[in-house]
Formats: C-alpha cells, sequence, structure tokens
C-alpha cells in the first residue's frame, strides 16, 4: 500500500469516529468542565476585589479595580503563618508514619502464610465499620497525656482501613513468584518488602500518599478537640476562626464603608479558599500519572 492510500485511509478513518454521541459527549464535557471552572475564577476574582464592585456584580469575572486589602486583612496578625507551619509538622510527621503503618500492615496481611491473617483482617475490619466515637479515642490521648499536642492529631489520623485495604489487595495482585525467588536468594520479609515490593508499588503508594496528605491537610476537627493553644492550632482551624471573626465584623458594620474599613467578609472568605486550595491542588500533578492506575488496581480484589 502506497503513503497516500495510508495518510487516505488514516483521514478517512479519524473522520468516521466522529460521530453525533461523540459530539454529543464532548459538549457536555465541556458545559461540565464550565460548570467547574467557571465557579473557581470567581472565586479568585472576587479575592481581589472590592466590597462595592462584589456588591454590584457577584458574577465577578474580572475586577476593575483589583485590590489586595483581602489577602492583606486575612495575613494581617500572622496567625497564617503559624497555621501553614503546624500543618506542614503534621504532614512531616503524619505522613511517614502512616505510610510505615499501612504498608507494613497490608504487606502482613498480603500474604497468605500469615499466620493469624484471618482474624486480625477482621479485627481490622471491624473497626471501620464500627467507630468508637470521639469520647473514647479522647480518654485515650488523655491517658496518654497526648492532650494538648500535635501527637494526639497525628495519631487519630494516622491509619486509615480503606486504604490499607487499597494497598493490601495491590500486594496480593503481585507475582508470588517475585518473593519466591528473593527467599532462595536468602531474602527475609522486610528485605523483600523494601527491595521487591515496593519498587513494584509505585502507583498505589503514590495513592495512599495522596489520600492521607490531603486528609492531613483539611484536618481540622481532631486539632479542634485536642489542642486548645492558638499557636498550635493548623491552617483549616486557624482560617475557620478568621472567617468566623470577619463575619462578626461584616455584621457589626453599618455601612459598607465600615464593612469594607473593618474586613471584606466574602473576599476573606474567598481569598481563604484561595490560599488553602492552591498547596494541596500542587500536590495533584506530581502524582496524576499513579492515581488512577493505583486506585483502579488495588480496589480490585484478586
Amino acid at each position: 500500500m502506497s503513503t497516500l492510500a495510508r495518510k487516505k485511509k488514516k483521514a478517512n478513518f479519524g473522520t468516521s469516529r466522529m460521530t453525533a454521541l461523540d459530539i454529543l459527549i464532548f459538549i457536555v464535557l465541556t458545559l461540565g468542565a464550565l460548570a467547574i471552572l467557571i465557579p473557581f475564577w470567581n472565586v479568585i476574582m472576587i479575592s481581589f476585589a472590592t466590597q462595592r464592585e462584589y456588591a454590584e456584580n457577584p458574577l465577578l469575572m474580572w475586577p476593575k479595580e483589583p485590590t489586595l486589602s483581602s489577602y492583606k486583612a486575612l495575613f494581617a496578625d500572622g496567625s497564617i503563618g503559624s497555621g501553614y507551619w503546624n500543618t506542614l509538622k503534621l504532614m512531616a510527621a503524619g505522613l511517614p508514619l502512616s505510610m510505615f503503618l499501612t504498608v507494613s500492615m497490608a504487606y502482613g496481611l498480603s500474604r497468605p502464610k500469615f499466620p493469624g491473617k484471618k482474624p486480625i483482617f477482621f479485627l481490622v475490619l471491624f473497626t471501620m465499620i464500627f467507630n468508637g466515637g470521639i469520647v473514647p479515642l479522647y480518654l485515650v490521648m488523655k491517658d496518654l497525656h497526648l492532650t494538648g499536642s500535635l501527637w494526639a492529631v497525628i495519631l487519630s489520623g494516622s491509619f486509615s482501613v480503606f486504604n490499607m485495604i487499597l494497598m493490601m489487595n495491590y500486594f496480593q495482585g503481585l507475582p508470588e513468584s517475585l518473593m519466591e525467588s528473593a527467599r532462595l536468594d536468602g531474602a527475609g520479609e522486610w528485605r523483600i518488602l523494601l527491595s521487591v515490593v515496593l519498587p513494584l508499588a509505585a502507583p498505589i503508594m503514590a495513592t495512599i500518599a495522596l489520600f492521607y496528605g490531603v486528609a492531613f491537610w483539611n484536618s481540622w476537627y481532631d486539632a479542634m478537640v485536642f489542642l486548645r493553644k492558638a499557636d498550635q492550632l493548623p491552617l483549616q482551624n486557624v482560617l475557620r476562626a478568621i472567617i468566623v471573626e470577619s463575619q462578626t465584623n461584616a455584621s457589626n458594620a453599618t455601612s459598607v464603608g465600615q464593612g469594607t474599613a473593618q474586613s471584606f467578609s466574602t473576599g476573606m472568605k474567598m481569598a481563604a479558599v484561595f490560599v488553602t486550595m492552591v498547596p494541596i491542588m500542587a500536590f495533584f500533578p506530581l502524582l496524576q500519572k499513579h492515581f488512577a492506575k493505583g486506585v483502579l488496581t488495588g480496589a480490585i480484589k484478586t
């Protein structure tokens, strides 16, 4: 077949694939993307707008007089920096601990000859179905003298049964012959895990790391229960306090001018959403190529 004929056949094949259903799907997906992007863009623009401009046009696509007043009010007292630092400490200590606990238990329960595999798995699964609640957890942390410490927040969210099951199913899908070959070479279980299993488990490792990272970043309830000092609060609790205070100031204002002088409540809320959202959004593209494969493979029981 000549080159011209192949090009013509390829062109005809590409044209014939575009059906009415394809066009309809494309239109639906485009509208769905716009439904997500337009509110997101509107949030960003409102954070740079003035109170008067927002009152005139709530669906703001570009402010005529951009201002940083909302961000200045948000960062005025330095609590945002403290919240970022505490959240980073939570992630720096909690993420490695969570990954260690999840990987070690998932690998053990994925081995067919692990002693007591079924009762241990049942006990772990039982905690996911029937949760003891916050009161027993608080009493445990109190007995351990961890209340008022970031370690209470770290330990309370350091293990997820759902994530462990995903990783266990992924490990079960790996060829058992690889582990047997390593054992014949004299490798122990930790050596097999570190040198054989984990290099093959990049998709599920990235997926579980993303799940734990987002959970620690968005953590606020445990911090509200266990922490008392303002300089210990993570970012989500700091932003909640700032937004509540801005709403109180706005409700006490008697005119638009006074409300702008104290704080632009809606602008501060949108600025808070933006500064909270951007760092964790930057984390997603780094793990995106592994995310879908890790979830789909780990969700299938082999």
